[in-house]
């Protein structure tokens, strides 16, 4: 009896440690941060007025936000559970500040069905990654080439400013990142299939953050591009 006892409690503890839902929770949490913090700098005029008048402060927030996604994606491993938690926290954060100006740039409509739209799509997309029998692992090289070419055609179209290019890349970028979503769902999908029921609760905190950073990243840029495809600007 306390054998089984002992096995039904494992059990229990195991099914807790569903990999997938902690990922999502934590992906919620980030996204709820960041919009908290987009609306409080948006609608405070001096935080805004201090964001536009100095570029110099503006890049250097984009530049923390790439360092915090390079050292978690590089060196999440070798870090304590509590220094990744700040570490994406304070990456949705600085999202949030930088993402600040969208408020300003869009109606709240538009806002709002880009974000709506974006659920829909992302969850979608997710959903089918989580219950397809198809392997979508030999997709990553083409996906990276997909976003290597948006990113490089954004940089040159920052020259040209053609309109045409422009909701050229918004469409391609939108298909790319909810292929990466597919892409990055089976893979968290794999990691809670080998990992779930063994790693401990540092590994666990640690692997749920890995795999809501990658859903996150997904999530903010396929919204950005829909805002810029639904985009009213004010």
């Amino acid at each position: 009896m306390a054998f089984a006892r002992e096995e039904t409690l494992r059990y229990a503890e195991v099914r807790e440690r569903n990999i997938i839902r902690n990922v999502y929770l934590w992906m919620t949490a980030g996204l709820a941060l960041t919009g908290v913090v987009a609306m409080a700098v948006s609608s405070s005029r001096s935080m805004i007025a201090t964001l536009v008048g100095n570029p110099v402060l503006f890049f250097a927030l984009i530049i923390g936000e790439l360092v915090l996604v390079s050292v978690l994606s590089a060196r999440i491993n070798k870090m304590s559970a509590s220094s990744a938690t700040l570490a994406f926290a304070g990456y949705a954060v600085l999202n949030g500040i930088t993402l600040s100006i969208v408020f300003l740039a869009y109606t709240g409509q538009t806002i709002a069905l880009a974000f709506f739209t974006t659920a829909a799509t992302f969850g979608g997309m997710s959903l089918w990654a989580l219950t397809t029998k198809r392997d979508l692992s030999g997709l990553g090289h083409y996906l990276m080439m997909g976003l290597w070419g948006v990113l490089i055609a954004t940089l040159i179209n920052f020259f040209l400013k053609s309109p045409t290019v422009y909701y050229m890349i918004s469409y391609i970028g939108i298909a790319v990142f909810l292929g990466l979503t597919a892409y990055d769902t089976q893979i968290i999908k794999r990691w809670n299939a080998a990992y779930g029921n063994s790693v401990d609760e540092e590994g666990y905190v640690k692997i749920s953050i890995m795999g809501a950073l990658k859903l996150y990243l997904d999530f903010i840029n396929i919204f950005l591009f829909l805002l810029r495809i639904f985009g009213r600007r004010r």
